[in-house]
């Protein structure tokens, strides 16, 4: 008999709680549950959903946020272009406003770069060279993250566009593809590295995300598993992506 009223009052309980869930709204709005209702479905584990930021299940959510940017700005991506790696975002977002597309690669096995140079000690690479850089999701990756940004803004032309993103929330690291980030950063701390290492720069910077996406972003889904709405709400308190616009003064250095 115990048994059976101990069961009885846990169906009142569940009740109970689909009856506020009902009365707090449908969906992933609402009123927000009490202790003791949230419930993690298919988050409730200790591994994530994927471990290769979504790369294995669609297109991942920072690469949203990154693609969202550099489209905006597309229209600065002209002349001569220099990306890191390889030269996909040039020709995408470029098109035939680019005159030359160079790529620069600290390593030599990489057929596509046209200049090999560690981004703390290039100074092989010329000065005042090139009239946009697309550099995104790579700085975190280098400890020496001011002097990389001193050779960026050496190697800009006076009025040319420095177009970087950065991590913030999210994944440092992933053993699989190799990657082991040295930095994830936040809009201050990318607008303090700026006033250091871009002086008298036109700086525009903002973040992206929202707790969902954060969370979503975290256990590795992709954006089709994220409605549009949900993607493009901007939380401040949930900086996801840091995205840089710095365009270099004209008589800079």
């Amino acid at each position: 008999e115990l048994t059976e009223e101990r069961q009885k009052v846990e169906r009142l309980r569940e009740q109970n709680r689909r009856l506020r869930r009902r009365v707090g709204g449908s969906g992933r709005e609402g009123r927000r549950p009490g202790v003791g209702d949230v419930r993690f479905g298919d988050f409730g584990r200790l591994e994530p959903i994927s471990r290769e930021f979504g790369l294995d299940r669609g297109r991942p959510i920072d690469r949203y946020y990154i693609e969202g940017f550099l489209a905006r700005n597309r229209g600065d991506i002209r002349g001569r272009v220099l990306e890191i790696k390889d030269s996909a975002f040039t020709r995408k977002y470029g098109g035939d406003r680019v005159t030359q597309s160079d790529v620069l690669d600290i390593e030599e096995t990489n057929r596509r770069a046209t200049i090999v140079a560690d981004l703390t000690r290039a100074e092989d690479v010329p000065a005042d060279a090139f009239d946009c850089i697309i550099c995104t999701q790579t700085l975190h990756f280098v400890y020496e993250i001011g002097a990389a940004f001193r050779t960026l803004r050496r190697i800009l032309k006076p009025g040319g566009v420095l177009l970087a993103t950065f991590p913030g929330i999210g994944q440092t690291g992933c053993a699989e593809l190799d990657e082991h980030y040295c930095w994830a950063l936040s809009t201050l701390a990318t607008r303090r590295l700026c006033e250091d290492t871009f002086p008298g720069a036109d700086v525009e910077i903002e973040a992206h995300g929202n707790v969902l996406a954060a969370v979503a972003f975290l256990e590795g889904l992709a954006v089709r598993e994220l409605r549009g709405e949900e993607l493009d709400h901007h939380d401040p308190d949930y900086e996801l992506l840091i995205t840089l616009r710095a365009v270099k003064p004209e008589g800079g250095v």
